[in-house]
């Protein structure tokens, strides 16, 4: 070994890993066999004065990549079904900014492209419409089959869809309906994968190979989303996993099976992401599992907190941040509510089932559950995604086509139910133009963004291109907000949003940096807020908001909050508004005035714009018509980042 002085610990821990190579030593040189380092050389190697370019350096993501992780096409049977004809490689071209032809036949275009996208087709099912209506021979020589095809192309494709998902939903499908293992299953999920690899571009676009995995026992929804990091080599090693026994299995723990064993079998990784607790009827984020009646154990908070750590908080089946019967303090908390029964409203909603769906109560659950179990199963990052079964991604509120193909823009498609049954009827209108998600990602790649979704470093919007920071630490200070470059300060004092805060410092409570730009084409801001949640030294759990920054020179009382409205510059009839309240960008360092080092908690940011029109405005004005008064004509777009966790 040898010994230097007067160079930093950098250069000294450096210099100690090359150590190997030494052959002389001297007092304050070390000569190895490509030379001498004395302390001149290795002030040029190690200089004390970071450079010239601020932006020399930096290894961390410096913007978000927005995309949307659930777009169905024509190969989900029931985006068929209701008149969808686009295919996988329709969607990634029309994420990538092209114009399409849309299937109801309008042309359609994204005001920006998209940065990412999953074509994310139902297990079940996979490829059947194309199938049928390309007349695959197999299918046509059943009598089903035949009835099927000749009524689509005779004039009666509306009774004979009608029939197709009548008899799906009894398990009476013919000979040749696409299951795994099946010809025409094989094809369409290589279908998929190649639209994927094609549409893939490293640094421009990013097409992740995918499928949905479509849980509905019961009508309840316990949808996932399964993304591949990998490339269509390792893809096409398996088939998905589909929800029907007895080749598949509706309950999630099955699901986390298929997952290991296509890791281990493959080399491959995946990830998933589940959505729509709303409409799970209480089982989406449960203490007592449903398929057993039995209290989470350790098993099942491993393997979703190691499966799943993304979920999709808001979409076109509406938003699942919280419920007013959760939150009746948040004023903001009855936004975009499907709150009716489960998927196929078969059963109505109960209020007592709505703590075992919302994002809020699940997070807080889960810091209850990590106490008893020791490990959090609710450990779960945030994006937002659009679920449209139209094959594109169109959630703008000026670009809506719609949940389903028969919903693309029409004077009639907002007042025409969206699901009605005996128990509940839910209408076009209530259809949210809702979400996108946001990456914090090094790099526009398949590996790049994953790997962010894996750490968690995500937000959802519900539209808007937002662009949204928050770090957590101990050590932030209000100065902190002055700097242009807030990135660099909050990876070097603090953890990003998704990250974990432990062991309190004496005396010191976690301090976070925020911070919020407007979409470059959209709406001003309103303000942002902190969402805290814990478990009480009484063992119940709590919440709070705070608002952290407010534009318009409004102020945030002693109480944490702002009570004075930003206003609104909406007019309703033209479907415009203006930018003249609000704010461009907010930047703050907030400290939690009520932290106990003691107690387990998180903390989200929701950022909130300032209010403007609808989709339904949108419609009105377009198409002349005069919406119903129980229509909502105005919307506060807004941003849930991942949490940060502080464990004592």
């Amino acid at each position: 070994m040898f010994c230097l002085s007067s160079i930093s610990a950098a250069a000294l821990a450096a210099v100690c890993a090359a150590s190997v190579f030494a052959t002389t030593v001297a007092a304050q040189n070390a000569t190895m066999d490509i030379g001498t380092l004395d302390k001149e050389a290795a002030d040029k190697a190690f200089p004390t004065k970071p450079p010239y370019s601020p932006y020399a350096g930096r290894n961390f993501p410096t913007r978000p990549y927005f995309g949307d992780t659930h777009t169905h096409t024509s190969y989900s049977m029931d985006a068929g079904a209701f008149g969808a004809r686009l295919g996988p490689k329709d969607a990634y071209r029309f994420a990538k900014g092209e114009e399409v032809i849309a299937s109801s036949g309008q042309r359609a275009k994204l005001s920006r492209p998209l940065d990412f996208m999953v074509v994310t087709d139902h297990s079940d099912g996979m490829g059947f419409f194309p199938q049928l209506i390309g007349g695959d021979a197999s299918l046509l020589a059943t009598p089903q089959g035949r009835k099927w095809y000749d009524g689509i192309n005779s004039g009666k494709g509306a009774e004979a869809a009608i029939d197709i998902v009548t008899s799906f939903g009894k398990g009476q499908m013919p000979k040749g309906f696409p299951t795994p293992g099946t010809p025409a299953y094989r094809s369409a999920w290589r279908e998929t994968i190649k639209a994927a690899e094609e549409a893939n571009e490293p640094g421009r676009f990013t097409a992740f190979i995918g499928y949905e995995w479509t849980s509905n026992a019961g009508g309840n929804n316990l949808h996932r989303n399964i993304i591949w990091r990998d490339n269509g080599a390792k893809a096409s090693l398996v088939e998905p996993f589909t929800t029907l026994p007895p080749l598949g299995s509706p309950n999630p723990r099955d699901l986390w099976k298929w997952m290991a064993m296509c890791e281990e079998k493959t080399g491959a990784e995946i990830l998933a992401l589940a959505h729509n607790g709303n409409l799970s009827n209480g089982r989406m984020f449960p203490i007592i599992e449903s398929f057993n009646g039995k209290r989470i154990d350790r098993e099942y908070a491993e393997n979703r907190t190691r499966w799943e750590p993304l979920y999709e908080a808001t979409q076109i089946k509406g938003d699942g941040e919280t419920h007013p019967f959760l939150s009746p303090n948040d004023e903001f908390a009855n936004f975009e509510r499907w709150d009716k029964g489960n998927l196929d409203l078969t059963e109505v909603k109960k209020p007592e089932m709505l703590e075992f769906e919302y994002v809020r109560s699940a997070y807080k659950n889960g810091l209850k559950m990590e106490a008893e179990l020791g490990v959090n199963p609710y450990k779960f990052g945030l994006v937002g995604s659009t679920d449209a079964h139209t094959g594109l991604a169109a959630v703008e509120e000026d670009n809506f086509f719609g949940k389903t193909s028969s919903a693309e823009p029409s004077a009639d498609r907002a007042m025409h139910p969206f699901v009605k049954t005996d128990k509940a009827v839910i209408m076009g209108w209530e259809t949210t133009a809702s979400g996108y998600a946001a990456v914090w990602a090094t790099e526009n790649t398949r590996e790049a963004i994953f790997d962010a979704m894996k750490r968690r470093e995500t937000y959802a919007t519900t539209g808007p291109r937002m662009v949204v920071r928050f770090f957590g630490g101990w050590d932030f200070e209000a100065a902190d907000a002055n700097n242009r470059m807030p990135a660099r300060v909050g990876y070097t004092k603090g953890v990003p949003m998704g990250g974990d805060l432990n062991n309190a410092p004496q005396g010191k409570s976690p301090t976070f940096l925020v911070a919020a730009l407007k979409d470059s084409i959209g709406a001003n801001l309103d303000r942002i807020q902190v969402i805290k949640g814990w478990v009480g030294k009484d063992g119940q759990t709590q919440e709070r908001v705070y608002d952290v920054a407010v534009s318009g020179g409004r102020t945030i009382g002693a109480d944490g909050r702002s009570r004075t409205s930003v206003g609104s510059t909406v007019d309703v009839a033209n479907a415009t508004w203006t930018n003249t309240i609000g704010a461009g960008e907010m930047i703050t360092v907030w400290k939690d005035p009520d932290f106990d080092p003691a107690l387990r908690a998180f903390y989200y940011v929701r950022v909130i714009e300032i209010p403007t029109p609808r989709w339904t405005a949108y419609d009105a004005k377009y198409f002349g018509i005069k919406m119903p008064a129980e229509v909502t004509m105005t919307t506060t777009e807004r941003a849930y980042t991942s949490p940060i966790w502080y464990t004592p």
